[in-house]
C-alpha cells in the first residue's frame, strides 16, 4: 500500500468544473504536474457509468504508480479493485468498510470536528480529511470551516496523515501545511485551471517548500 504520509497534492475530480475537459484529460495533466493521488468523485453518474470511468482512470494511473481513490461508493471501489475509498460522516461506517476492503486498501474519512478523531477511527483509517479547511463552494454539505487553528488542533491530537480540503489554493497551501497538514486536496485549483499541469506543478512546489521549511525548523529545535 502507498505511503499516505508522503502525499503532497491530492486531486478530486469534478466534471461540472472541468470546462468541458474529460476526467482523463485532467488526470493526465495532473500526473504530468506531479500529483500524488486522485479521487474520482462522480455524484451524478449511474453505477455502470461510474465503473466505466473508474476503469479508464485506474488503468492510466496504474502506469504511473499513483493511487486512485473512489469517493463514497464502496461497491464501485470493489468492482474496479481501486486502491481505496473515501467516506464521509454519513456514508458506510468505516468499521464495515475496513472489514470489506481488508487491511491493504486505503480508507480516507472526512472529519468535521476534533471529536471525530477517536482512537478507533485512527486504527481503522489511513488518512483523515479535514473538511472544510476554509469556506468553499464545491461542497454542498458545508460545515463550519476548521481554519489554520483547527488544523493545528487536529495535529496536536493525532499523528495520522491529515489531508485538508476546502478553499485551499496557491495563496494558502503553504500555511495549512505549516499548520500540520501532510497533504492538500483541491478541486477547482486544478480542474478549472487554464493549465491543469502548470497549476499542479505550482501547488506541488508550494507544499514541498512548506515541508522543507518545516523540516528545517524541527532540525533547529532539536539542535538547540
Amino acid at each position: 500500500m502507498t505511503n499516505v504520509d508522503s502525499w503532497d497534492v491530492y486531486l478530486v475530480t469534478d466534471t461540472a468544473l472541468s470546462r468541458g475537459r474529460t476526467n482523463l484529460q485532467i488526470v493526465e495533466a495532473a500526473v504530468d504536474g506531479g500529483i500524488s493521488v486522485v479521487q474520482l468523485r462522480e455524484k451524478n453518474l449511474s453505477v455502470g457509468d461510474f465503473i466505466s470511468e473508474a476503469v479508464k482512470i485506474k488503468d492510466f494511473l496504474a502506469q504511473h504508480d499513483i493511487p486512485m481513490i473512489i469517493n463514497d461508493s464502496l461497491d464501485v471501489a470493489l468492482a474496479v479493485d481501486a486502491d481505496g475509498v473515501h467516506l464521509g460522516q454519513t456514508d458506510l461506517p468505516i468499521k464495515i468498510a475496513r472489514k470489506m476492503l481488508g487491511p491493504d486498501k486505503i480508507i480516507g474519512w472526512s472529519v468535521n470536528d476534533l471529536s471525530d478523531l477517536t482512537e478507533e477511527a485512527q486504527d481503522l483509517v489511513d488518512y483523515f480529511a479535514i473538511s472544510p479547511v476554509f469556506f468553499t463552494s464545491t461542497k454542498e454539505d458545508i460545515s463550519r470551516p476548521w481554519g489554520t487553528e483547527g488544523v493545528r488542533a487536529a495535529r496536536s491530537v493525532t499523528s495520522a496523515c491529515l489531508v485538508g480540503i476546502g478553499g485551499i489554493g496557491f495563496d494558502n497551501a503553504s500555511e495549512v501545511v505549516l499548520a500540520g497538514l501532510n497533504c492538500v486536496a483541491v478541486v477547482s485549483a486544478i480542474v478549472s485551471a487554464d493549465d491543469p499541469m502548470a497549476s499542479t506543478m505550482s501547488l506541488v512546489e508550494k507544499v514541498r517548500g512548506a515541508k522543507r521549511a518545516q523540516a528545517k525548523t524541527i532540525i533547529r529545535k532539536v539542535n538547540f
